[in-house]
């Protein structure tokens, strides 16, 4: 018998099993009376080998990040960090470029440092839908759902992105303004411009209004020199844009910058909108209209849920927080 044999008989994570016989004190009592009782039952005896083995890989949370310059990011990793460390245990930080294989990183991980578990931090479903079955440890998807990919250890805590951007584009025309631009990521890596995009189709449906995405969006990285540079690109191919939804704030301060040396002015001349509400946003000049994440929710109920999960097991879990259209001074009225 193996400790994966207790586990499928008792009903709970190899993790839990392991921890009950190394008489860990993170197990609800529960889980160790149930281990207990199929060790006793089957005269399991712990091998001293494996135990040392085990007692040598790492006990710590690691959190791959996807983009080194995503300012939400930046606040989300410092919040984790603090409920990882909350929790009681190490957090291992790994950061990847936007364009890198998030799966990949996940494996080299597991088999170097071997973690409790993982927190995705930026993702790109469909690599998940092809590499993770490699992955057994308990994982969860922050700011992404993984609602759709039925996968056993992967949960999720995300915000609503595509009625997130509908809000956003619907808030502009209400205010007069048709003629309007679009920054975002590339929708074939990125799951959170995908989902944004939707959104601000669904606004141009519901006004029966026709979406020119050739026209209408340029693509960008989640900084601040790829909203300067997309924006540039769309004053050139859109002229009369009286407003523009850029689907992260970084993206909307670049071009916020780049609108000002074209000698135009926000928002006299053109409107911008933001989405996520990280705290630069407050400090810029005009101050940001943008959609606000919840920054610290998503970072504690993301350890939460890992952590739960590591401890006892169970079934993927995969929440839906609420988001806020933040007011600031970058939007106004077309007259």
């Amino acid at each position: 018998m193996t400790i994966k044999d207790i586990a499928k008989l008792s009903g709970y994570a190899v993790g839990t099993v392991s921890r009950v016989l190394n008489n860990r004190p993170d197990v609800s009592e529960e889980a160790r009376a149930k281990v207990l009782a199929v060790v006793e039952a089957n005269n399991f005896k712990l091998n001293s080998n494996a135990k040392h083995l085990k007692q040598q890989a790492s006990s710590g949370v690691a959190l791959i990040v996807k983009g080194t310059q995503n300012m939400l990011f930046a606040d989300l990793v410092e919040r984790i960090q603090t409920r990882i460390r909350d929790s009681g245990h190490p957090s291992l930080i790994y950061y990847i470029d936007e364009d890198d294989n998030e799966i990949k990183q996940a494996i080299q991980v597991c088999r170097e440092r071997r973690p409790m578990g993982i927190l995705f931090l930026g993702s790109n479903l469909s690599l998940f839908q092809t590499g993770f079955s490699q992955i057994t440890i308990p994982c969860v998807l922050v700011t992404n759902s993984a609602a759709g990919l039925d996968l056993p250890n992967l949960s999720s805590v995300s915000t609503d992105d595509t009625d997130g951007a509908r809000r956003a584009v619907e808030r502009l025309m209400e205010l007069g303004h048709h003629t309007i631009g679009i920054l975002g990521g590339r929708a074939e890596q990125s799951n959170a411009a995908q989902a944004r995009l939707e959104g601000v189709r669904q606004a141009f449906r519901a006004r029966g209004l026709v979406l020119d995405e050739e026209r209408q969006c340029e693509t960008a990285r989640f900084d601040l020199s790829g909203g300067y540079a997309a924006v540039e690109r769309l004053l050139d191919k859109l002229p009369g844009m009286t407003a523009l939804f850029a689907m992260s704030d970084v993206q909307a301060l670049g071009a916020m910058r780049a609108l000002h040396d074209r000698g135009l002015r926000v928002p006299e001349d053109i409107s911008v909108l933001g989405y996520d509400g990280i705290e630069l946003g407050r400090y810029a000049v005009p101050r940001l209209t943008t959609v606000r994440q919840d920054a610290q929710r998503l970072a504690e109920r993301s350890v939460d849920i890992l952590i739960h999960q590591i401890r006892d097991g169970g079934g993927p879990v995969h929440e839906l927080l609420p988001h806020i259209l933040l007011d600031g001074e970058s939007v106004k009225e077309r007259t």
